[in-house]
């Protein structure tokens, strides 16, 4: 058998553990740089988060002591992909940006905002706006 070419070869260093203190200060820095751009108030990010008020503050002024539950990765995870998605969709910052408050007359937002279904509390809601953008852009459902 052959060797895999060069840039074939596996990283020599170990892959980052995602549920360390620095990789949770990481991933929530990017969350509150994403709620700038989307204008959102604490109560919002708050809710998005699903966390607790202190928790929340704790996060909000960098102080991170442990890494993140696997429910707050995963909020995390379709929060960041619907970011994304929105930026491919409409490369124009300011478009994007908005484009989560506007009322929307797919049948999933049935005439409200995208950020009216995310702020409905459940994980599902995060999940199936991020499936509605992946669908809008060609990507999987």
């Amino acid at each position: 058998m052959n060797a895999l070419p060069q840039h074939f070869a596996p990283p020599s260093s170990p892959a980052p553990d995602l549920h360390s203190p620095v990789a949770a200060a990481a991933a929530l820095r990017t969350f509150f740089n994403i709620a700038q751009a989307w204008q959102l108030s604490n109560d919002e990010q708050q809710r998005l988060l699903g966390c607790g008020r202190t928790m929340f503050f704790e996060w909000k002024a960098g102080r991170v002591k442990r890494g993140l539950d696997a429910a707050t990765l995963e909020r995390l995870s379709h929060l960041f992909a619907i970011y994304a998605g929105l930026q491919i969709l409409l490369p124009i910052p300011e478009r994007a940006n908005a484009w989560i408050r506007r009322p929307n007359t797919a049948p999933l937002f049935g005439g409200r905002s995208a950020l009216d279904r995310l702020l409905a509390g459940q994980v599902a809601d995060l999940f199936v706006v991020r499936q509605y953008l992946d669908a809008q852009r060609g990507g999987w459902a």
